[in-house]
């Protein structure tokens, strides 16, 4: 059961070890990135691939770790108490399966996302150390233990908005996903846009990458971001010389697809005005 990536994504060698480490050791795999880098979607590709069915738990900042277990609704049974309910008798009526919990009841062994690990509150993680060592929990109101019948493919995802605890780091394989390089973007592209005309491409990414580059800007535009622009450039059927900037006018064509704050598009603007100054 290994992972060779998939014709829908562009996985680097690098990348396929991580994810092929982490199997082999039956680690959680934690990968850290930029926002829109592909590590959700590595988790639905890994799913596809290996032909296992994903279950995906997407974190909150109010999400708690319990709340992957289970949740047990006293207020409802309380409710249906003093309604007569015959349901009230047996207390499994009220209790909610988390998504490790269908993670380990699963017949089959399943690909378990939990995206987003470091939005939630930082003791998060620390309230999973056990689940991840032992691969089962206890669940008080039944008094029963729900241990894994097969021990799930766990991916976790970060975008490093906080520092995750180390003894939660101790259980994981980590892989950074780096920003794709020139080349590796036009293979990512050439996935999402088939066919594209090698001189805007060529064109794009430069003038992408310049963007990137620029000193002082606040967000970055990420790889799905250089798509949707992408996408846009070729609805409106423009050239590589539509693309042109001087500096009149630094800002690229299209630009809400890459700049998303005031702040970067007041920066290109400043950067535009400097240059009409030195003329």
């Amino acid at each position: 059961m290994r992972f060779q990536g998939t014709k829908d994504y562009v996985a680097t060698d690098d990348l396929k070890i991580a994810v092929n480490a982490a199997v082999t050791l039956e680690r959680p795999l934690l990968v850290k990135g930029e926002p829109g880098t592909g590590k959700t979607e590595l988790a639905r590709q890994i799913s596809t691939a290996l032909g296992l069915r994903m279950i995906e738990w997407n974190v909150k900042s109010t999400t708690r770790a319990q709340q992957g277990l289970y949740e047990y609704d006293a207020v409802s049974r309380l409710r249906d108490s003093q309604l007569g309910d015959e349901r009230v008798h047996d207390v499994r009526n009220y209790i909610k399966k988390g998504k490790l919990w269908e993670a380990f009841e699963a017949d089959e062994r399943v690909v378990l996302l939990i995206d987003e690990i470091d939005k939630a509150d930082i003791e998060f993680p620390n309230d999973l150390l056990q689940e991840l060592d032992k691969m089962e929990f206890y669940v008080y109101e039944t008094g029963e233990t729900i241990r894994a019948k097969h021990r799930p493919i766990m991916i976790i995802t970060s975008n490093n908005e906080k520092e995750l605890p180390d003894a939660f780091l101790r259980r994981c394989f980590f892989h950074y996903i780096r920003f794709p390089d020139a080349e590796t973007m036009k293979q990512i592209v050439e996935v999402h846009h088939p066919g594209i005309k090698q001189t805007l491409l060529t064109t794009a990414l430069t003038q992408f990458y310049e963007i990137r580059d620029t000193a002082g800007l606040k967000k970055k535009p990420s790889t799905s971001e250089v798509l949707d622009w992408l996408k846009l450039l070729l609805a409106e059927d423009l050239s590589p010389e539509d693309l042109a900037r001087d500096g009149a006018d630094a800002l690229p064509r299209l630009h809400g697809a890459l700049l998303k704050n005031e702040q970067d598009v007041h920066l290109f603007e400043r950067l535009a005005f400097m240059a009409r100054g030195k003329r």
